[in-house]
């Protein structure tokens, strides 16, 4: 698997990593580790951080190049 794309889209946002800790409900170095490519991401936080950002759980994995808005319910 690539590296996620979590630290351009939340350095796109000017959000801090804590942040995003806080929103998936998990500690900042965890949360960091995901952002280094030390951690697995489990599948429900990467769905969680597509909505978050309102883009595809494929642009956050890396697997498309093309970051698309997506509005969920």
């Amino acid at each position: 698997m690539s590296k996620y794309r979590l630290k351009v889209l939340r350095l796109q946002d000017s959000k801090k990593q804590q942040e995003l800790a806080d929103y998936l409900n998990i500690s900042r170095q965890y949360y960091s580790e995901y952002e280094l490519g030390r951690r697995k991401m489990p599948a429900e936080a990467i769905i969680k951080i597509a909505k978050y950002y309102h883009t595809t759980t494929d642009y956050v994995l890396g697997l498309d190049d093309n970051r698309r808005t997506v509005i969920y319910d």
